[in-house]
């Protein structure tokens, strides 16, 4: 039997289509494809999650940009982008006109559809405007972090065989090596200096684009299943991997959030939505600057976060949603400063990437009063997941600790992580999600698509987490093994692999540990003969599987009576676990005294 939970939370049972010659008439109005089992197996109970919302149309026959410029009409004269850095404004109609011109300007200089462009920038308002110029004449776009060293650049270059670099003057020694091994293949671009000024002729500038005729543009024949952006993920595992994103992907995420008669994260025109967080990740490209953009909102953008400088443009600019991290709410509660400025214009404090503790919930309420404050989870390979239903315009009541309710037009299961069967409310397991939101898969990875993505179109997300009585999610655990440091996904693997290039190293692993600050903070174990720096620990030998996996669950590290304590498991001095149960298998490894 498969059971639907429904918007109401009921349990809808439906046979399986092969127990049924004729099949009973469903009674519930979410329609969920039917799971049949892969034999004739005894039937399978099937535990379903749809949002409190209703379903609504989605337009995932349009264009990304089209469905992002659809109410144009609505807001031509309003202000779209607003560059703190500069205090310029472009308005709707600005934006939407550069676009056009950066695609005929694209057109111009060779790029053609399915031709990859890579943004290697800082929040910049020309970040918006080339991303959106590159859907319209179809080619997708790569982002990376301009921090990133010029091996990695090089590498996600390559992958994704980017033909154009749009960058920073700050940026461009990095990709000296790798544009020379390419030789005239690949095209670098930059958004600042002069043109005029620039002493290498071989670097182009953004103005070329910017300054085309926009009546030139040409008419490309995009599908909603062409890729429009291809970001990096760690995945639920392993090293950095292309995320194929299509025009359908994306449309289809950020109507989740904004459209519909009660959207799921009501955003409106007269909003200021704080974009503080890199435009390189999909949290702000996605939830921010394209959910703004459909809503005809203004876009805050502001290049890094510095404390003092945010709550003054909070205050002057009249901000009224504040998309954040852990770690920006954090310093924002333990300013000293926050009385000083009027923070009171925002109505909406949103915290993803991250877990955001009970502890600190309370304490933003604190400061905040008047701010509705929430959660949301998503995944690069899936966009949102969840948001907290007390930001929809209809808003519900939440609970502190959970990340929300599933988005609508999506499904959400929960499951064993051992046997696969689905799970009832209230028993944790692997969250699932499935719809047209889910991403296409992973680009030249084939093996590590179908490891993520079932034959059902389910996407193992690699987060463990339940579904309560309320249909409000809850993280408890990672299954995948990523590091959250401020937001950032952190490979263990790469570091690994950093790490035994050293001549001196033999063996490593790479385990999280907890960080009031940055959430996270990576911690290296490594087989060497001599030294130890800090928070890198040596040992005789790495627990790993047969298969070779490391196996860095059965490290087991905490802080006790002044000492970090690290362990396959752990006693104290008196053969007694820390937990006070004499039963306890653990057993102690090491203490390091770090203080």
């Amino acid at each position: 039997m498969s059971y639907i939970i429904n918007s109401h939370s009921t349990i809808i049972t439906i046979p399986n289509q092969h127990k049924q010659k004729k099949p009973k008439k469903k009674t519930n109005t979410n329609k969920t494809s039917e799971m049949e089992s892969a034999t004739a197996a005894p039937t399978q109970q099937e535990f379903i999650f749809r949002s409190k919302l209703p379903d609504i149309p989605i337009p995932t026959h349009l264009p990304l940009h089209s469905y992002c410029f659809q109410n144009l009409p609505l807001f031509h004269d309003r202000p779209c982008l607003i560059d703190a850095e500069t205090a310029t404004t472009l308005t709707y109609a600005d934006v939407h006109l550069a676009t056009r011109r950066i695609s005929a300007g694209l057109h111009s200089i060779g790029i053609r559809k399915g031709d990859v462009i890579m943004l290697v920038l800082r929040n910049c308002p020309e970040f918006a405007l080339a991303f959106l110029g590159a859907s319209r004449c179809g080619a997708p776009v790569t982002t990376a972090n301009p921090f990133y060293t010029p091996a990695e650049l090089a590498k996600q270059a390559t992958a994704t065989k980017t033909k154009l670099i749009i960058t920073q003057s700050a940026y461009v020694e990095k990709f000296k090596e790798y544009l020379e091994t390419n030789n005239n293949d690949v095209k670098i671009m930059c958004i600042d200096g002069s043109p005029e000024e620039s002493q290498d002729t071989s670097v182009l500038h953004f103005s070329l684009l910017t300054n085309s005729n926009e009546n030139d543009e040409p008419e490309v024949n995009i599908t909603t299943d062409d890729l429009v952006a291809i970001p990096f993920s760690s995945g639920t595992s392993g090293l950095p991997k292309g995320v194929m994103l299509t025009h359908s992907n994306l449309v289809t995420t950020v109507a989740q959030l904004v459209d519909g008669e009660n959207p799921h994260q009501y955003t409106h025109s007269e909003d200021v939505l704080l974009c503080v967080l890199p435009m390189f990740h999909i949290y702000a490209l996605n939830s921010i600057l394209l959910c703004g953009i459909r809503a005809g909102a203004a876009v805050l953008i502001v290049q890094k976060f510095e404390i003092t400088t945010l709550m003054e443009l909070i205050e002057k600019y009249r901000v009224t949603v504040a998309s954040l991290v852990p770690p920006i709410v954090l310093a924002v509660v333990k300013s000293g400063d926050t009385h000083r400025y009027d923070l009171s214009s925002i109505r909406g404090v949103i915290s993803g990437a991250a877990p955001m503790g009970m502890e600190l919930q309370e304490a933003v309420k604190a400061r905040l009063p008047h701010a509705i404050l929430g959660q949301g989870y998503g995944m690069t390979e899936a966009g949102p997941l969840a948001i907290s239903l007390a930001f929809a315009k209809e808003p519900f009541n939440v609970k502190s600790g959970a990340c929300g309710s599933v988005v609508r037009n999506a499904e959400m299961k929960i499951v064993d992580t051992e046997t696969g069967t689905s799970l009832p409310p209230n028993k944790p397991g692997e969250i699932c999600i499935r719809g047209t939101k889910v991403m296409k898969g992973y680009l030249n990875d084939r093996e590590a698509t179908e490891r993520t993505i079932d034959k059902e179109g389910w996407l193992h997300t690699g987060d463990i987490g339940y579904i309560d009585d309320d249909d409000e999610l809850f993280i408890v655990d990672r299954l995948k093994e990523l590091i959250k440091y401020k937001g950032y996904q952190v490979a263990p693997a790469e570091l690994e692999s950093l790490l035994i290039a050293h001549p001196n190293i033999s063996d490593a692993a790479v385990v999280p540990l907890k960080d009031e600050v940055a959430g996270e903070v990576p911690v290296a174990f490594v087989v060497v003969f001599y030294k130890r720096i800090n928070r890198v620990f040596f040992t005789e030998s790495i627990p790993k599987a047969a298969s070779g996996k490391i196996l860095r669950k059965l490290y087991i590290y905490v802080w006790y009576n002044g000492n970090f304590i690290v362990a396959l498991s752990y006693k104290d001095y008196n053969n007694t676990c820390i937990c006070q149960d004499t039963n306890c298998s653990f057993q102690l490894v090491h203490i390091y005294n770090l203080t």
